[in-house]
């Protein structure tokens, strides 16, 4: 369920769903029945040279099936969200080379955005700790604004001309770099590790309409659902893969894949996950107690003198402690207030993230109401212990 056990055997709420990857909760039966099931019938087999297997290909199937808004043409397992956004970008370099344009290889990434940590994914993420002494980001990467509006907007600037200004902070990038030269925009659509960050509601329209203007492709990085078996995915449009394959053909191979990729363990996980979600509604379930969920969280928020921003969607949140509630009045490190925070919050058996003065929780997406009304108790009084340890830093400090 929604909890999860120490060494010891104390319990705690998980507020984190295992660092966003146990959406369906942490002993579901069919998901430990479904690999056990699929261990029986076929531990693995490799997806190279024309090959796969009967899970495999359902999901890629069903995920076609999901995906309507745009028809897409071919499914490419991966087993993490790394390996998916480097595979992107080997894909559409293979894609531009396809085409006859060699150039066309730079990749635009956001600040405090967040792809992964291998070389290439590392070098997409906007997250200066990611590239610290590990000689990144790569120089075919470049970065533009981070979609914030209540940390980055200027005076009297509404959120509508906010989305227009970093559009046109796009272009200009575009066009100073050279649009023969831009391959690709990626963005999540909720900034997840960077701080839970929404943009403004026009914002992706406004981007969208920049990147097709210069025939930039558009990469959604969306990896903030997941269940028990390392497993990724990328979905590629019919007209991007009718070009790979085309190409492909001419040079006899499309040389790139994984062992592992479309593990059929991992596949048969992953279809029994789309099953319950269907079966239970998991969706309707989640707009059912959000609500709560959000408005509880806010209220205390909205009261304390240490909150300068709360954020969040559906199951999603996140709280920014600042001083003065300006987001330019950060307090010091080492009064250690998200840590506090964060082990307050353990002591009275809850579990959540910690990143400087910053706390996200995003419950599993089976969260009863009366776990959420636990949930959102346990906040309100972590948050007072955390507004008496300002005050006593506060204090020390004159």
């Amino acid at each position: 369920g929604c909890y999860i056990y120490d060494a010891n055997g104390n319990k705690y709420l998980d507020a984190l769903a295992r660092l966003l990857s146990t959406a369906l909760g942490g002993s579901e039966p069919r998901l430990v029945k479904a690999p056990t099931e699929q261990l029986n019938k076929l531990p693995f087999y490799h997806s190279f040279y024309n090959h796969t297997t009967r899970p495999s290909l359902d999901l890629a199937n069903e995920l076609i099936s999901i995906f309507t808004a745009r028809q897409m043409g071919k499914v490419f397992f991966t087993c993490s969200g790394s390996e998916a956004n480097d595979s992107q970008v080997k894909l559409v370099w293979y894609y531009n080379n396809a085409l006859g344009r060699p150039k066309k290889k730079k990749i635009i990434a956001r600040s405090q955005s967040y792809h992964g940590t291998t070389y290439i994914s590392a070098s997409l993420s906007g997250l200066p700790t990611l590239h610290q002494d590990f000689d990144l980001p790569g120089n075919f990467v470049l970065h533009t604004d981070c979609p914030h509006y209540w940390r980055f907007h200027l005076p009297g600037e509404t959120e509508e001309e906010f989305a227009t200004r970093l559009a046109n902070n796009l272009e200009n990038l575009i066009l100073k770099e050279g649009p023969d030269m831009i391959a690709a925009f990626i963005a999540e659509p909720v900034i997840g590790a960077g701080g839970v960050i929404l943009p403004p509601k026009t914002y992706f329209e406004k981007i969208q309409e920049v990147v097709k203007k210069h025939d930039i492709l558009f990469i959604v990085d969306e990896a903030l659902s997941s269940a028990y078996a390392p497993i990724g995915a990328i979905l590629v449009s019919r007209e991007i893969s009718d070009v790979i394959y085309s190409h492909s053909n001419k040079l006899g191979t499309f040389a790139h894949g994984f062992t592992y990729s479309g593990h059929p363990v991992s596949c048969a996980v992953a279809l029994e996950a789309l099953k319950i979600y269907r079966e239970r509604d998991i969706p309707g379930h989640v707009s059912h107690v959000a609500q709560r969920f959000q408005e509880g969280i806010k209220a205390f928020a909205a009261e304390s003198p240490i909150i300068w921003e709360t954020r969040g969607v559906g199951l999603l949140i996140a709280t920014e402690f600042t001083d003065n509630k300006s987001p330019y009045d950060l307090f010091p490190f080492e009064w250690g207030i998200g840590e506090t925070f964060g082990a307050e919050c353990k002591k009275r058996g809850m579990v959540v993230k910690v990143l400087g003065n910053l706390i996200a929780m995003s419950p599993p997406l089976i969260i009863t109401l009366e776990e959420i009304d636990k949930l959102v108790s346990i906040y309100g009084e972590a948050l007072k212990v955390t507004e008496a340890r300002v005050a006593e830093c506060k204090a020390k400090k004159k």
